[in-house]
């Protein structure tokens, strides 16, 4: 699998609303799907579940089970992959620009 595939996976699963305030809910710390199920009570249990399955395809979200429980955890590599890919590059320039713009205006 390239990393392109593995970008694309990582944008397609956060364009959905819902998916990024899933990500959200696991900031802090793990959370079983019983828990997410729990915070998202305008949305099905069976849509929740097909929400973190887009999610852990992407690598976003890690699964651990333990005995019946479902624990799963926020990976936030690939959004740091995504950050040094797309914004940090994108970030660098535009404050070398303002910098500039700064130097040419106090000169």
């Amino acid at each position: 699998m390239s990393s392109d595939d593995d970008s694309d996976r990582v944008f397609r699963a956060l364009a959905a609303p819902v998916r990024r305030a899933i990500l959200d809910a696991l900031r802090d710390r793990p959370r079983m799907t019983g828990e997410l199920c729990a915070a998202f009570p305008a949305i099905d249990r069976c849509t929740v579940m097909q929400h973190l399955k887009v999610l852990e395809e992407a690598d976003l979200v890690i699964v651990h089970r333990k005995g019946r429980a479902r624990w799963n955890h926020l990976n936030p590599l690939p959004i740091k992959h995504i950050h040094d890919r797309w914004i940090g590059p994108y970030a660098a320039r535009a404050v070398d620009m303002l910098d500039r713009l700064k130097t040419d205006l106090e000169d």
